[in-house]
């Protein structure tokens, strides 16, 4: 069955109106620390709030869309380890988790794994007010029913035999250790779940993370390696159309990707993107009401992976077609010597209108745009090596 005819526990977010101007808020979370930049109506001003844990790694930062006030933060410490702080008051005071994420102890004489850092947070369904997911590093999924406060493994991935063969051992994967991430609630529906691994491949659930089941048809692996094997797949961020919730994309090690439900056949769109920038990249943003709209920021995928801008002249890349073309904004960026990296949670997309657009990059700086990409401008400078930007409507 295709999952927009399935029934609905609860009405999506309705989009908002042609015009109509909210608060804005950006949430940057850096190697040393987390700040909240909050904009005027209009966007062009921005108030910094923070530095928040300073010092400390925050890998992730979001503020709960259910109510517009709770924030979670993925924070390793350097005396408490890697743990979650929530503040039920927009960043004002903060709590540590009584039980931040862990892996079961393990039996005697079994190898264990320790959570090395919680790399993604999502907030649960609508109609489960309380419920956050969360991925760790190495690949891990737990949840919290108690709005962030307590965590839980979460359904039977982390200790399953074939999930862990295909999850590979920390020595694998990305530079800064294997992570679960990408993980995705349709809004029509709490127990259609999606996940991504790195390495380990997509995986999709419809009965509640009762069983989970891969999702890789199409999508490419690194050349002289197998892609029957899900040890090689490498998808570094995944997205789900807010307007159409049976079109997501995916930014992977080996280019953009596709995916119109019920399909399983994922497409390589990024083979339209101009051969001497390819598709290699980290992160997406989507447009909120519109699913042939998409961005990406590529990164420098030749043989050695410099993952830097490609020739230091920084882009971003926007489809207004599906991925069938592709156009570059580079419009108040550097014209030269801009070797950044955006990492992949480190790009996001507002609701205005028209939208506005967020990336960070490892040289600290936060950028922005008010249309859409055509034009940019630098919003701070002289950050922490920036992980993640998010965007957000507070209360």
């Amino acid at each position: 069955m295709a999952r927009n005819q399935k029934k609905s526990n609860s009405r999506a977010k309705p989009a908002a109106k042609k015009g109509r101007r909210r608060r804005a808020m950006i949430l940057v979370a850096t190697r040393k620390g987390a700040w909240l930049f909050h904009g005027d109506s209009a966007r062009k001003t921005w108030r910094a709030d923070g530095p928040h844990f300073l010092g400390h790694i925050i890998n992730h930062i979001m503020l709960d869309p259910r109510d517009g006030r709770t924030l979670l933060a993925a924070v390793k410490t350097g005396h408490l380890g890697p743990t979650i702080f929530r503040s039920p008051d927009r960043g004002r005071n903060w709590k540590e988790a009584t039980r931040p994420p862990a892996f079961a102890r393990a039996g005697d004489g079994a190898p264990g794994r320790a959570v090395n850092h919680t790399f993604w947070l999502t907030p649960g369904h609508a109609s489960e007010p309380d419920v956050w997911y969360a991925g760790t590093s190495p690949q891990g999924l737990f949840r919290s029913a108690d709005g962030g406060m307590s965590w839980n493994p979460f359904s039977y991935i982390n200790d399953d035999t074939q999930f862990r063969a295909w999850m590979g051992t920390v020595q694998d994967g990305t530079p800064d250790g294997p992570k679960l991430h990408s993980i995705i609630v349709d809004p029509r529906d709490p127990d259609h779940l999606y996940f991504a691994m790195s390495g380990g491949g997509v995986h999709e659930s419809v009965d509640g993370g009762r069983t989970f089941t891969p999702l890789v048809q199409g999508m490419h692996v690194v050349e002289g390696f197998e892609a029957t094997n899900l040890a090689f797949h490498d998808p570094h961020c995944i997205r789900l159309c807010p307007s159409n919730p049976d079109r997501l994309y995916q930014q992977n090690h080996c280019g953009i990707y596709r995916l119109d439900r019920p399909s399983r056949q994922w497409v390589r769109i990024g083979m339209n993107m101009p051969k001497q920038i390819g598709d290699i990249g980290f992160p997406l943003a989507l447009h909120p009401r519109n699913a042939d709209t998409a961005w990406v920021f590529p990164m420098d995928g030749s043989m050695v992976w410099p993952r830097t801008s490609p020739g230091g002249k920084p882009a971003v890349y926007m489809t207004r077609n599906g991925g069938r073309r592709w156009q570059r904004q580079d419009a108040g960026m550097p014209a030269r010597e801009a070797w950044w990296t955006v990492k992949r949670q480190a790009m996001a997309a507002d609701s205005g209108d028209p939208v506005g657009l967020y990336f960070g990059t490892t040289s600290g700086e936060l950028w922005g745009s008010r249309s859409e990409g055509t034009r940019w401008h630098c919003i701070a400078r002289h950050l922490p090596e920036i992980y993640a930007v998010e965007t957000a409507e507070p209360a």
